[in-house]
């Protein structure tokens, strides 16, 4: 399992360590992999327009095929939804 974000790696290791995570981060400073993966996407943020990063989860098997798409993920629940598909 990894986690990719645009956030720099020091902020991603605060995060990582303030919630426990048992996996690799991975950064995209510079977000090539958000548009490559079509998730760097024009937003509205309190009325107005913005670009930015649509939290989604993709379920890639071994061979690199997609399996499942999560588009506009929440926190909440959203562990126990992904473990319910695997």
């Amino acid at each position: 399992m990894l986690g990719i974000s645009p956030d720099t790696p020091a902020a991603q290791a605060r995060f990582k360590t303030k919630y426990s995570l048992p996996f690799t981060l991975l950064c995209d400073v510079d977000k090539k992999v958000a548009e490559i993966y079509g998730v760097f996407k024009e937003k509205n943020m309190y009325g107005k327009k913005v670009m930015g990063i649509a939290r989604t989860t993709f379920l890639i098997d071994e061979n690199g095929k997609i399996e499942k798409i999560f588009s506009n993920v929440k926190p909440e629940g959203h562990a126990a939804q992904v473990l319910s598909v695997l």
